[in-house]
């Protein structure tokens, strides 16, 4: 054997080391790309935000009659109440249409198809004349507001690295607030019609990024479309095909483990680690919705009005949508390195802190005179958005990504999401008589809620820290 094919015999790559990376060599991970990509996923929840907060400043313009309103009347209180709750009647629908698709054409696409009902909403909203309109593209919002919290979750939990995972699951929140603050800013300084122009240029803008990013490489695994899968993974870590080959395993054995008994929607209450799953997540989430969220972000305004704090609604408004940008930036910081469960009993704590403290303050002025303290209830909702953007807003959806086997997971989110919304519409829809009987009654019913979210997660929720998505469901189901 000459010199040459000796060296061209020990320079081959050996089949195991194809399969499992040089021995010695590890590549490193650029997170930066994984973070690009979540950034831009997320701009989907950017549009979703914008749904969440137009009626705060659009309301006050639609009760008015004015040359700014697109009705040439003055709406009602049960036309208000249903255009708030609306968007949670459409969003509790389309969990069960986008979880199947999610598994039919993937993650990426269904994300791309959320789009189209935002464009078609705020085109409605647009040139829509007539209350029905307004009804129907308030519905039309949720369908995209529900695909968005079906399957982004599920996305970004499948590109993350286990030491990353919390940190991008909380960025949807992040990313909603961003949305609201960016209505409640400019909303009540422009036209109408000038705001859903601003509005639907966000999904435009999602859709032509988006499109240029890969499929979560577990989708790829379950169709046994493993090369897909290794680019996804090259693209989302900056390795080579070598250098991933080691994860691309993890997923295929994950998948298959999955895929070797293919869910249903009653697999999903089969087996305690399941049921487990189902109870943790459907119960933060419940918990997340009673804790009064969407009244607060959908009356803002009205809420800083009838309070009378002689400070401007409007400017109020914006202070507690910059609140919540700036404590849902600092989520993806603590989460990983606090712990998803630490950080909610301290979200539901001071969030019941908060409301019994706004409940009190509607209490006084109902029954005398509040002018001493007509500064508390501006602090009192900060406090609340701020506990509540750390812990309650982005964590049982980064909780959810991470819960669920890959075989029932689109059903799952379904439910949760699903969950979610129904509950979001019940509080929304009724909201207003509750509030007519007395403000305080809501904002001391949201507290006690908080109360009894603290003691769920202190005895039900387990530590995710650090944990792979297969010793989730190794701990779910006591598994070594």
């Amino acid at each position: 054997m000459n010199s040459t094919e000796h060296q061209a015999r020990y320079t081959e790559v050996h089949p195991f080391e194809m399969e499992h990376g040089r021995r010695g060599r590890v590549e490193p991970i650029k997170k930066l790309r994984i973070y690009l990509t979540a950034i831009c996923v997320n701009l989907s929840s950017f549009s979703a935000g914008t749904c969440i907060g137009w009626t705060s400043p659009m309301l006050p313009k639609l009760i008015n009659v004015s040359e700014d309103s697109p009705l040439n009347f003055s709406i009602s209180d049960e036309q208000n109440a249903w255009i708030s709750s609306l968007i949670a009647l459409g969003a509790l629908v389309t969990p069960f249409i986008a979880g199947p698709l999610a598994s039919g054409i993937g993650r990426k696409w269904t994300m791309l198809s959320s789009s189209i009902f935002f464009v078609i909403a705020y085109t409605l909203l647009l040139f829509g004349s007539n209350i029905w309109l307004i009804y129907l593209a308030r519905l039309i919002q949720g369908f995209g507001v529900g695909f968005v919290m079906t399957v982004q979750p599920m996305y970004v939990g499948e590109i993350a690295t286990d030491d990353c995972r919390g940190a991008l699951g909380s960025f949807m929140q992040l990313f909603i607030v961003s949305g609201i603050l960016y209505v409640y800013a400019i909303g009540p300084y422009v036209s109408y019609f000038a705001l859903q122009w601003c509005c639907i240029v966000i999904p435009v803008i999602f859709v032509v990024l988006f499109f240029f990013f890969p499929e979560s490489p577990y989708y790829f695994a379950e169709k046994g479309r493993k090369l897909d899968a290794i680019k996804s993974l090259q693209f989302l870590r900056g390795q080579s095909s070598e250098g991933v080959q080691d994860e691309m395993a993890t997923i295929q054995a994950t998948v298959e483990e999955s895929m070797s008994n293919k869910g249903s929607f009653t697999d999903v209450f089969k087996g305690a680690g399941n049921r487990k799953a189902l109870l943790i997540s459907v119960g933060l989430i419940i918990f997340q919705q009673l804790s009064g969220i969407n009244v607060v972000l959908f009356n803002s305004q009205a809420i800083f009005d009838k309070a009378n704090t002689g400070l401007d609604a409007a400017i109020a408004t914006i202070i507690v949508g910059i609140v919540q940008v700036v404590s849902s930036g600092v989520t993806p910081l603590i989460a990983d390195r606090l712990g998803k469960k630490a950080i909610l009993l301290m979200s539901s704590s001071v969030m019941c802190v908060g409301l019994a403290t706004l409940g009190t303050f509607f209490l006084i002025q109902n029954i005398g005179d509040a002018s001493g303290i007509l500064w508390l209830p501006v602090p009192a909702l900060i406090l609340f958005v701020i506990v509540y953007c750390l812990g309650f807003g982005p964590l049982p959806w980064a909780v959810m990504g991470e819960m669920f086997p890959g075989n029932v997971k689109p059903i799952a989110s379904s439910i949760v999401a699903s969950t979610c919304w129904i509950f979001g519409f019940i509080i929304t829809r009724w909201y207003p008589a509750l509030d007519a009987l007395g403000t305080f009654y809501a904002f001391y019913l949201f507290a006690i809620f908080c109360a009894c979210a603290f003691f769920f997660t202190l005895f039900i929720v387990m530590e995710t820290k650090g944990m792979s998505l297969q010793e989730i469901q190794n701990r779910l189901n006591n598994r070594r």
